[in-house]
């Protein structure tokens, strides 16, 4: 993180806060492209909530005099979690879950804390006395260092 993404996060969490958000990223470039990822703590994120952000960012960081290009963005439903905050909102719902190894599985996120995740799901397993494959249902750990990604599942029922 360079000076400039860490002076943003500090002058600007608390108005994003104030709107009932949260900064999943910062990113500026060394051409002052700046990006601002935002996620709503107990809703999904909209517009006007981009909207009144970037002003509020303007009101901040004077465009004239520092020259930058502003992106206020939301997290989005395609990207893998970056923020612990992330994964907390998420809790209930079915994720998408790369791990360490490449195995890849869909998973309800049960719990998670600055130490990794508790994730439910079921894998058809070779049973003792049955000749088919049978459905468990595994309610496992797993510490960030043993995950590649975690996303949002998205199904079109």
């Amino acid at each position: 993180m360079n000076a400039f993404e860490k002076e943003i996060r500090e002058k600007f969490t608390p108005v994003v806060e104030a709107r009932g958000c949260f900064i999943v990223d910062v990113e500026a470039d060394s051409d002052n492209n700046i990006t601002v990822m935002i996620e709503a703590m107990d809703r999904s994120i909209d517009l006007d909530d981009c909207i009144a952000l970037d002003k509020a960012f303007h009101e901040i960081w004077d465009q004239d005099e520092n020259d930058y290009a502003l992106t206020m963005t939301s997290a989005g439903l395609d990207l893998p979690f970056m923020n612990l905050r992330q994964y907390i909102k998420a809790k209930g719902t079915m994720v998408e879950v790369q791990a360490k190894g490449g195995r890849k599985f869909v998973a309800e996120l049960v719990e998670a804390d600055e130490q990794g995740v508790t994730l439910r799901y079921k894998v058809k397993e070779a049973v003792e006395g049955k000749k088919k494959k049978v459905e468990v249902e595994h309610n496992d750990v797993f510490t960030f260092d043993q995950i590649n990604s975690v996303r949002p599942y998205i199904t079109f029922d």
